[in-house]
């Protein structure tokens, strides 16, 4: 026990001065003090283990359009829809969309499993919806997601050569800089604004109003959307260093809610980079174009190396 004590320490100690390094190779020491660098290091760790965890972003195995009507879906190429070969019984079963609705029947002498238990059939429940119904062969694992009036299969695997292949995030030197002050103008309530997704479609989000902060003298302003129930905003941005040093499509960022002055920080070092950057099967929103933003933010997460594809 002891032994495993220190070798986890160890291993700790190497990520810690791994990412250290990464941040500070562009300018030697990072522009910050050491209890904020540990912040931000803290952070970024938490964020890898979550992208590679076996559910994780980087498991995403395949994503499948419904048609209405019958689905039948395995390895073999004469499915609807056709799982990573060698890797599911040629034919496990068919989904069945009927009126937004999806229903699932397995074939028999294939024990699939949801949420741990063997299942025959069942109506599934989409994410839109909630929780929704995880089903599970092997490495393999899947469930129904919603987007607008589209009904998709999102297919897992803790498998995936993604995980297996991936090789960090480097990050921007670290600079208490790029944590700035911002004061939000708010809305009105019902206001929302019109967000953009890689499937080419549009969603309105509620906003609560406008960020409004200065860099190098110059003001900015950044449009967060907020869900009812979540204690932070989420922002959609884009910025100068898109397409070269930082994912073409833009970052994502969370920041904490104004106090009752309205006042807030917006940190770009934790900016970070949207699951579309690491894998196709994503659903990704894209920046509105209000926070398109005509300055460089060298700060937060840069483009990721391992993926292959923008």
């Amino acid at each position: 026990m002891l032994k495993k004590k220190i070798s986890a320490a160890i291993v700790n100690g190497f990520i810690f001065l791994a990412i250290l390094s990464i941040i500070s190779c562009q300018s030697g020491v990072p522009k910050a003090d050491a209890a904020y660098v540990n912040k931000i290091v803290t952070w970024h760790k938490k964020r890898i283990a979550s992208l590679t965890k076996p559910d994780g972003w980087l498991s995403l195995a395949g994503l499948f359009w419904l048609k209405e009507g019958e689905n039948t879906f395995g390895s073999a190429s004469t499915n609807d829809i056709c799982f990573p070969e060698g890797k599911a019984p040629d034919t496990i079963g068919s989904f069945f969309l009927e009126n937004g609705k999806v229903m699932v029947h397995i074939k028999p002498g294939v024990e699939v499993l949801e949420n741990g238990s063997p299942v025959k059939s069942a109506t599934l429940r989409n994410d839109a919806e909630g929780s929704p119904a995880i089903l599970s062969w092997n490495t393999l694992s899947w469930f129904i997601i919603k987007r607008g009036d589209k009904y998709g299969v999102r297919l897992r695997d803790s498998g995936n050569p993604a995980l297996k292949n991936f090789r960090g995030i480097d990050l921007f030197p670290i600079d208490s800089l790029w944590r700035i002050q911002a004061r939000l103008e708010p809305y009105d309530s019902a206001r929302t604004i019109a967000v953009p997704t890689v499937l080419g479609t549009i969603n309105d989000e509620h906003s609560p109003g406008a960020l409004v902060f200065t860099i190098k003298g110059k003001t900015y302003r950044l449009d967060p959307v907020v869900e009812p129930g979540e204690d932070q905003y989420f922002i959609i941005f884009a910025d100068q260093t898109n397409g070269a040093e930082t994912y073409g499509a833009g970052r994502f960022l969370l920041v904490n809610k104004p106090d009752k002055n309205g006042n807030t920080i917006i940190d770009f070092n934790r900016a970070y980079n949207p699951p579309c950057a690491f894998t196709p099967y994503a659903t990704c929103p894209m920046p509105p174009d209000q926070n398109r933003l005509p300055v460089r933010i060298t700060a937060g997460e840069k483009a990721y190396q391992g993926a292959g594809h923008e």
